[in-house]
């Protein structure tokens, strides 16, 4: 019988994914991982809304027992401080806009999680992600709003041989049903969004503990004239619409580039504002996970982005030009996706921002 440790969240997916490998004949052990202190959570007002709230192991041991299976949980504190919480707040920093969820898995889920469980005898690990694996291809998830392929771009394309993804052939509301059949006790419980060690509503909060920011210029791009100001960069992303700090009966605004050094921060007028859109992108540490090299192909600048036709130019073993017709709010240390169809190429950091081959300044 295989060995299987499956990587319990305490939501609905992961706890399916248990179920479905404890159906299919595997030796399942259910594991959760304490990624930070008490100390280091900031939670928003309703916890549910948060993964990794103090109640998920609560939950996540409830379904190992009512399954039949043992349930431990693992401390990587001290690695989830050192790879996601650090590297988070030092981009920050630096004016990028860094994606923890993509370093949690590279370095926690499928490095340390994994060598953990091959140290333990455990032939796979498992993880409630809606993805495929296909004679080693890693493919999108059949449902498309919920596909996290992109969080996974950049895991080492050796790491998938010993992975499994059960949910990742199956729509969230197959998996709704499942769960509600089997009576477990997280079947209704609601997603977490946002940020696990942050929480919806306190991101700033969060930010402001490990950086202190320095209030500066709003400055109107369009114009270069100052309109107000703002309460730290690092409390700001490339494309933010809401919260920018205008006051007055302002036109629909959007943060579109930062200057560290000056410490001002840009502001494009309108939908459309040349400021706000590229059509070429410097991308580094790039992770193939196929062996394919596309010239044409699609991409991800978003998790929630809409996939853009783009053409490749290989530079180097790790570093590639991406050119497209025109792309809004691209954004300096946000993840770079390649897919050619549902197949994912691999994925990289965007480095350097460009309109017609002129790096864009004021990112």
């Amino acid at each position: 019988m295989k060995k299987v440790m499956v990587g319990m969240s305490g939501g609905v997916d992961s706890s399916v994914a248990a179920l479905l490998l404890r159906n299919q004949g595997y030796d399942v052990m259910g594991v959760t991982l304490k990624l930070f202190s008490d100390e280091d959570i900031i939670q928003a007002e309703n916890a549910q809304k948060t993964c990794c709230a103090l109640s998920d192991v609560e939950d996540a041991r409830s379904v190992a027992y009512k399954l039949g299976f043992e349930h431990l949980v693992f401390n990587f504190k001290d690695n989830f401080k050192e790879y996601v919480m650090n590297q988070f707040a030092e981009s920050y920093l630096c004016g990028a806009t860094p994606n923890p969820c993509i370093e949690c898995n590279r370095h926690i889920k499928f490095d340390k999680m994994l060598r953990r469980a091959m140290e333990l005898e455990y032939d796979y690990i498992a993880t409630g992600h809606y993805a495929r694996l296909e004679h080693g291809r890693l493919l999108r998830g059949v449902d498309n709003n919920k596909d996290q392929t992109y969080f996974l771009s950049q895991v080492k394309p050796s790491e998938f041989k010993d992975v499994l993804f059960p949910v990742g052939g199956l729509t969230k509301p197959e998996v709704r049903k499942i769960a509600l059949n089997a009576n477990l006790p997280v079947a209704e419980k609601k997603d977490s969004t946002g940020i696990c060690f942050i929480g919806e509503r306190h991101y700033q909060e969060f930010v402001n503990n490990y950086i202190k920011g320095k209030e500066g210029d709003i400055v109107d791009i369009d114009t270069m004239k100052v309109i107000g100001k703002h309460h730290g960069l690092m409390n700001y992303t490339i494309g933010q619409r809401r919260n920018v700090g205008l006051s007055g009966d302002q036109k629909r605004h959007y943060v579109c580039g930062k200057d560290t050094e000056k410490n001002i921060l840009y502001v494009a007028f309108g939908d459309d504002n040349k400021y706000l859109m590229s059509n070429e992108a410097v991308i580094e540490s790039m992770n193939y996970i196929s062996d394919l090299k596309p010239t044409f192909a699609t991409c991800k600048f978003r998790y929630r982005g809409e996939d853009v036709p783009i053409t490749i130019e290989y530079i180097s073993d790790n570093e590639i030009i991406v050119k497209y017709e025109s792309a809004k709010a691209v954004t300096p240390g946000q993840a770079c996706v390649i897919y050619l169809g549902s197949e994912v190429i691999g994925g990289g950091i965007i480095k350097e921002v460009r309109k017609d081959n002129t790096k864009l300044w004021y990112l």
